[in-house]
């Protein structure tokens, strides 16, 4: 049998605005595309290392490059084990697409999954000066759903002028960015603006002070820093209403799926999510967004330059791609 041999390389996308929130901007994502050789196939994966995680592209990269992986892609197990989070997501992810494209299927089809139960998903309008907010929520249009980037003042107004022109569904995330004091505060302020729920509004590791303002706030609460794996899900219970799922956070499909099944045994809803990042890592979560409550996958929304392509969209509902594997080609290869 043939042994597995990664390419690895740094991937930039420009983005079509630059992406503020709290703690952070920019206007080219940076993430690490990995190509997996086995058998004839190549396979494809993809992460975005965040250094709020303590990973970053060179240390991913470095990681996957000097790994022996020996000639079975299906040793799930073994070959993911002991990996960082960052590192074992765009592994992960290469592995299950050679694994769809070893048996000619779709990943959902491999999970047992109905095409036809993919959420909706949001589409994310990072921070900036209101004129230009108001410039992006218009561009949005009759998409059904978008977050609002909120943690750096101005949040009641910034609320307020996009509820002036904008009548679908408002979702907010403050990055970590609010004391529990001002997001009880806030949260009472913009809940007749028809809020469907806060996403991180403190910094992560005070799950006390989220139970507290659980019960004092009239919108839902969203974990997404305090919820990095299934591992950090127990000590929520009770604080939050549901969850925030990235692969990159959690290493990968095998970890989202993980965190889905103890967020579910807890009573917590869940939403997928993701970084900026390419329609690779975007296609990978969507193959499990019939499992999930809501979606935050618009990484394909926010870049300017997408190399492939994979998930569509019809009315801001997710489709995912028929191909086998993560059903993900390079964007020339689709257009020939």
């Amino acid at each position: 049998m043939a042994s597995i041999r990664l390419d690895v390389e740094p991937l930039a996308l420009p983005l079509k605005h630059a992406f503020t929130i709290a703690r952070s901007s920019e206007t080219v994502a940076q993430t690490v595309l990995v190509r997996l050789h086995w058998n004839g196939i190549e396979a494809l994966g993809e992460s975005a290392p965040s250094e709020r995680y303590s990973e970053n592209v060179a240390s991913v990269a470095a990681g996957l490059a000097a790994l022996d992986l020996g000639d079975d892609p299906y040793a799930l197990d073994r070959l993911l084990s002991g990996l960082p989070p960052a590192e074992s997501c765009g592994l992960d992810i290469a592995l299950h697409d050679c694994i769809g494209k070893d048996l000619d299927r779709p990943l959902w089809r491999l999970f047992g999954l109905d095409p036809s139960r993919t959420p909706v998903t949001s589409f994310t309008i990072g921070i900036a000066p209101l004129d230009e907010t108001l410039v992006k929520v218009r561009e949005v249009g009759s998409h059904p759903v978008i977050k609002v980037k909120l943690g750096k003042g101005a949040e009641l107004e910034t609320i307020d002028a996009i509820r002036s022109i904008y009548t679908g569904t408002i979702r907010v995330d403050a990055n970590e960015g609010w004391t529990a004091e001002e997001t009880v505060a806030l949260l009472h302020d913009m809940a007749h603006y028809d809020i469907e729920f806060c996403e991180q509004p403190i910094p992560a590791g005070h799950p006390e002070q989220l139970r507290w303002i659980r019960t004092q706030s009239p919108i839902p609460i969203v974990a997404d820093e305090d919820a990095k794996d299934a591992r950090d899900l127990p000590a929520l219970l009770g604080c939050v209403d549901g969850i925030n799922v990235k692969l990159v956070k959690c290493g990968g499909i095998r970890g989202a799926l993980a965190m889905i099944h103890t967020a579910r045994a807890m009573g917590l809803k869940i939403m997928l999510g993701c970084m900026l990042e390419s329609q690779v890592l975007t296609s990978a979560a969507a193959h499990l967004s019939p499992l999930v409550d809501w979606a935050d996958l618009d990484g394909p929304f926010l870049t300017a330059g997408d190399p492939f392509t994979g998930i569509s969209y019809e009315g801001g509902k997710i489709v995912l791609p028929d191909g086998p594997g993560l059903g993900v080609r390079a964007r020339e290869e689709s257009l020939r």
